[in-house]
């Protein structure tokens, strides 16, 4: 039995999520379509995370096992050659049976981005949420850190997630502005179902002057959804990494939306805090 991981980016426009379901067209049964052509017996794959519809990713890591050997350029420009250009895959990596791109997983990376509507792009319209207030990025940072560290996210989790607990820990949440447009880049170990877009709304807002940091402090000790901002749309949301341990040798770095240019430098490399250990938390 062969086991791999894959890099995968993907427009998350027209999609249902990634998760497959019945009738709707998703990003996992586009790949498993196209890795099971390749194959030629059915794949089924697990993804570090399941994006929402309209999300997209520049690099979410799926795995899968396979008795079917094939070069990695097969799984690469072969699957390539079998996908939608709306999906594309990155980088292959062999990987032991030990390695799952869900369970496996130590943190996610996902980032939220905002663009000023003075500087509206009609080519990228569905890759950004327009705004046409201006934002202040100091008020949005000073507002981010309150949610560093482990907290009950209860008031940024959609009514109908189902996770077991409302429990998150946050190890790095930046706000950064390129040009005309403002990214929100966050850090966890999981992610509750809306969480980032629901953060994304309420940091919007600080931006704004409409919250003040205390108010957001009340917010999150509050743990009520009714209280917080309406939902930030799909569009602007990008899933840009996973890391896991070093024994499985999983390319970590975080990849940026192109329309955003050259900031990589901005992005932080993940530092875990020194008393991090493993939770039993689903992603």
């Amino acid at each position: 039995m062969k086991y791999y991981a894959l890099g995968v980016q993907y427009d998350g426009t027209r999609y249902s999520g990634f998760q497959r379901q019945a009738e709707t067209p998703t990003i996992q049964a586009e790949l498993e379509n196209a890795l099971s052509s390749i194959a030629a017996e059915p794949i089924r794959v697990t993804a570090s995370g399941r994006t929402d519809r309209g999300v997209h990713a520049t690099q979410q890591v799926v795995s899968f096992g396979t008795p079917v050997e094939r070069p990695d350029r097969a799984w690469v420009d072969g699957v390539n050659s079998q996908l939608p250009n709306t999906i594309q895959i990155s980088w292959v990596r062999e990987v032991t049976s030990k390695f799952n791109a869900r369970f496996s997983a130590l943190w996610r990376r996902y980032a939220y981005v905002y663009g000023l509507r003075t500087n509206y792009q009609v080519f990228v319209r569905d890759f950004v949420t327009w705004t046409d207030a201006y934002l202040d990025v100091e008020r949005m940072r000073c507002a981010a850190d309150l949610f560093i560290g482990e907290h009950d996210f209860s008031s940024f989790r959609a009514s109908s997630c189902t996770s077991r607990t409302p429990y998150r820990r946050v190890y790095q949440l930046d706000v950064i502005r390129s040009g005309h447009f403002v990214v929100i880049d966050i850090v966890a170990n999981a992610f509750l179902l809306h969480m980032v877009r629901n953060l994304a709304a309420l940091l919007h807002q600080v931006g704004t002057n409409e919250f003040s940091s205390d108010d957001v402090q009340e917010l999150l000790e509050a743990r009520d959804r009714k209280l917080s901002p309406p939902t930030a749309p799909a569009s602007g949301l990008y899933l840009t990494g996973a890391g896991y341990e070093e024994e499985f040798d999983i390319d970590s770095t975080v990849r940026i939306p192109a329309i955003l240019g050259n900031i990589q430098q901005s992005f932080k490399p993940v530092t875990l805090p020194c008393d991090y250990y493993r939770r039993s938390i689903e992603p």
